[in-house]
């Protein structure tokens, strides 16, 4: 029996060492060759080794030619997302986290069929819910503003099922009552009692959402009609299109070369890196929140 085992317990490992060696490299080759494009020429990119590193000089250089594009475009598009991107996350946590526990441990009127409804909305891809978003918005005089970024952004109701089963699965539905026994109104039981109790759950709604909506590119690009309004993800479609080497029509004086789309693209992919960075602790806590129910 022991004999048996042996080779398959080394066939499966060798089979999993393989598929996660594959995936790293799958994932983290891109992202190696992306930082070291920023510390070279464009030339030196063209000729050189992919993995060859360049020098800070050169990133200094990369630096300037971005920044100098539309006059700092670039910082703009930053800011524009951290106000669509936070702006939307405050709504959602406010709105998300009171529905969920509304969803789970209390009991009205067409419970089931809101959860059933939450539920196939959230299955619906994001792309096709754009375009009457964006016929929603242009109704009540919002389009074009930073309202119709916000509001749908803020839209989250995978959030909502994501409490909902953290409070269903992880908060004994006795100790509210003991609240409530107490003296607490609803409110106090779910501001005092839940909430202390969520915060894992909270964590990681808030950072689904917020990955979500500052990776957005879609939406904001059908929404927002200037460029001054974009948020970074649109804003490095801009740069793609004024780049000579996408756009042949853009003209030869563009100094948007391959080390200033690399550059780009990091200065937006570091939010959300800081961001894991500081919440993993929440996020792992979250995700085995509702792994198993007492």
């Amino acid at each position: 029996m022991h004999r048996t085992r042996r080779p398959r317990s080394l066939a499966a490992r060798l089979a999993w060492l393989i598929v996660m060696t594959l995936a790293v490299l799958f994932f983290c080759v891109p992202v190696v060759w992306l930082l070291l494009a920023t510390t070279k020429t464009d030339g030196q990119i063209v000729r050189d080794n992919p993995f060859s590193f360049g020098s800070l000089t050169s990133i200094a250089d990369a630096w300037h030619h971005l920044y100098a594009f539309q006059e700092g475009a670039i910082l703009t598009w930053l800011k524009n997302s951290a106000l669509y991107t936070f702006g939307a996350l405050a709504i959602t946590l406010v709105t998300s986290i009171p529905a969920g526990y509304a969803l789970a441990l209390t009991q009205f009127i067409g419970r089931r069929m809101l959860l059933t409804i939450t539920m196939l909305v959230m299955l619906m891809p994001t792309a096709a819910m754009v375009l009457p978003l964006y016929l929603g918005m242009n109704a009540v005089h919002l389009d074009g503003t930073i309202w119709s970024v916000i509001l749908p952004f803020s839209f989250f109701p995978f959030g909502v099922y994501l409490t909902y089963i953290y409070f269903s699965s992880n908060v004994p539905a006795d100790l509210l009552s003991a609240a409530r026994i107490d003296g607490c109104s609803e409110w106090q039981v779910f501001r005092l009692v839940a909430m202390p109790l969520a915060k894992p759950v909270i964590a990681l709604v808030g950072f689904f959402n917020f990955v979500g909506n500052w990776n957005n590119f879609f939406l904001p690009f059908v929404m927002l009609p200037d460029s001054s309004q974009y948020p970074a993800q649109v804003g490095l479609n801009n740069l793609l299109a004024a780049s000579p080497l996408f756009n042949t029509s853009s003209g030869t004086g563009n100094q948007i070369m391959r080390p200033e789309l690399a550059l780009a693209t990091l200065v937006t992919i570091v939010p959300v890196l800081i961001v894991f960075l500081f919440s993993q602790r929440a996020l792992v806590a979250g995700m085995l929140a509702g792994a198993t129910k007492e």
